[in-house]
């Protein structure tokens, strides 16, 4: 096992040496199968192809593509040879893409082809200069095979692998740096809740550039020594054939894609049999909350059990996640695991069981600091080394959190507290709802009013006038928002989760 490596570089070559010929990575589109020794292979000699290019040791790598062989190669042979890598996010904006290329330090870096003229565009905003190669991220060889391959450097457990910047809902993104071990504390951790092995096989197309498709996608099979099956993108029309035809054993989902596959079966899409997904042993939804409906349909649906759990870019990922047995709850991302947590009020002062504070977190997966940002990282922790998410919610006397929002998303009208979740899955009970989120908005008489967005199932109609009628009978005519749009698409960040400040620019 890998459980004393104390790198990534070190997991990679145990597994060279134990798995060689196994598939660790399977880029269906173009049926491309990375094997462990492969994988390892490439490594060394981009390892080389950087010393030539003067990338020394702890010099930082951007990664501009989307899911693929060769993505998935830099991605962990960057971080193995001793560098920082970098995924920068694909729907980023050009101003927010130009921020980071400044603020980052990146000395190269890769791009796919259909991201050439929106990176130009950014590098134009930008005052750096440095190396960028275009690469298909299904080629078989970059631009590193055939040059000298050299060992992995000793890399202490300690040091930084990967720089991610969050999505910048408000204000600037900022750089989550994450250590060698921050990413190898989040894996095993995973790997052991959920008593994953050598032969489990993910189905997963979130992106590489999202923590949720870093570390629990990618990372946590690589370290324990399963395989990942990873699409570009995720099809709803493909996603079952992919889970059958590479007898996977989970599939990592967000509540965005349940709430499609859901769709997709009720409106007449073939259904897989019980028999085709006997080899599924639980599916896991995590980046955003997961309606309790949606929970409930999905599993009855499709005879697979959803393990809800919860995870921040500043944790690499995994922070809750309830258990594989009776205890799970609906509504709730579960117990800490891998992590202390607790909730405090304003001031800091633990509050008791049932009381909604902000929670906050401390363990070895959680960083120690934002990449050049001295204050922010000084604000975002207590005194005894807790991280404060920004997060609010409570803990019930079983010790399950549940969460009610942001700090900054809460919408408080006419001097009282309200949970955008609260409306969001009130409305999400509708029939014609396929999905929905609300966010406070000025009004001078309350301070806050509510407002929500929705986007209706296809072939569905509802009027405002029957969405409100619904409201009032679901939350009372108090919390029914005064506002009600119905939208094509919600602003999303890279895991699907809602940005629900950006709705109130899409809409003023």
């Amino acid at each position: 096992m890998t459980a004393s490596c104390q790198n990534i570089g070190e997991v990679m070559s145990h597994w060279s040496r134990e798995q060689a010929s196994k598939p660790f990575l399977f880029a269906p589109e173009n049926d491309v199968v990375l094997t462990y020794g492969q994988l390892a292979q490439e490594a060394h000699h981009f390892a080389g192809w950087l010393e030539t290019q003067g990338v020394s040791g702890g010099g930082h790598i951007g990664l501009y593509m989307q899911n693929g062989r060769q993505t998935t190669t830099i991605f962990l042979a960057a971080m193995a040879s001793g560098r920082v890598i970098t995924p920068l996010n694909l729907l980023a904006p050009r101003d927010q893409l130009a921020w980071v290329l400044d603020h980052s330090d990146i000395e190269i870096l890769f791009y796919s082809p259909d991201k050439k003229q929106s990176l130009l565009d950014a590098l134009e905003k930008t005052d750096r200069k440095f190396p960028i190669f275009e690469l298909d991220p299904d080629a078989h060889e970059g631009p590193f095979i055939g040059g000298k391959s050299i060992e992995f450097p000793s890399v202490a457990t300690g040091s930084p692998a990967l720089l991610m910047y969050t999505s910048g809902t408000t204000g600037t993104p900022k750089g989550v740096l994450l250590t060698h071990a921050n990413l190898l504390h989040a894996a095993r951790s995973m790997a052991a809740w959920h008593s994953l092995t050598q032969q489990d096989i993910v189905l997963s197309s979130l992106p590489i550039y999202h923590i949720n498709g870093q570390v629990i996608s990618t990372i946590t099979p690589f370290v324990s020594g399963g395989s990942v099956v990873a699409p570009h993108a995720f099809s709803v029309s493909s996603w079952w054939d992919l889970a059958v035809k590479y007898r996977c054993t989970w599939i990592n989902m967000v509540p965005t894609i349940i709430a499609y596959l859901i769709n997709a079966a009720k409106s007449g899409g073939s259904l897989p049999s019980r028999e085709e997904l006997q080899s599924i042993r639980f599916g896991r939804s995590a980046s955003a909350p997961l309606p309790p409906e949606h929970h409930r349909e999905f599993e009855k649906l499709f005879g697979i059990t959803v393990i809800e759990g919860m995870g921040m870019t500043e944790s690499a990922s995994m922070v809750f996640c309830n258990p594989h047995d009776e205890r799970r709850r609906y509504g709730s991302p579960g117990l800490p695991c891998g992590v202390e947590a607790k909730v405090v009020d304003p001031e800091g002062n633990l509050l008791p069981e049932n009381v909604v504070g902000e929670i906050c977190l401390r363990g070895g997966n959680v960083l120690s600091a934002y990449y050049k940002a001295e204050a922010e990282t000084a604000k975002a922790f207590d005194k005894d080394g807790w991280l404060k998410t920004g997060d609010l919610g409570m803990r019930d006397g079983d010790g399950f959190y549940f969460i009610t929002g942001r700090l900054k998303e809460l919408i408080i009208k006419g001097g009282e507290n309200i949970a955008p979740r609260e409306i969001d899955e009130a409305l999400l009970k509708h029939p014609a709802v396929l999905d929905a989120a609300a966010v406070g908005i000025p009004d001078s008489n309350y301070g806050q009013e509510i407002m929500a967005c929705i986007i209706l199932k296809p072939d569905t109609q509802c009027s405002e006038e029957e969405m409100r009628a619904f409201c009032v009978k679901e939350l009372g005519k108090f919390r029914t928002p005064k506002i009600i749009r119905f939208m094509e698409d919600l602003p999303r960040g890279p895991s699907g989760k809602v940005q629900r400040l950006k709705l109130l620019e899409l809409v003023a």
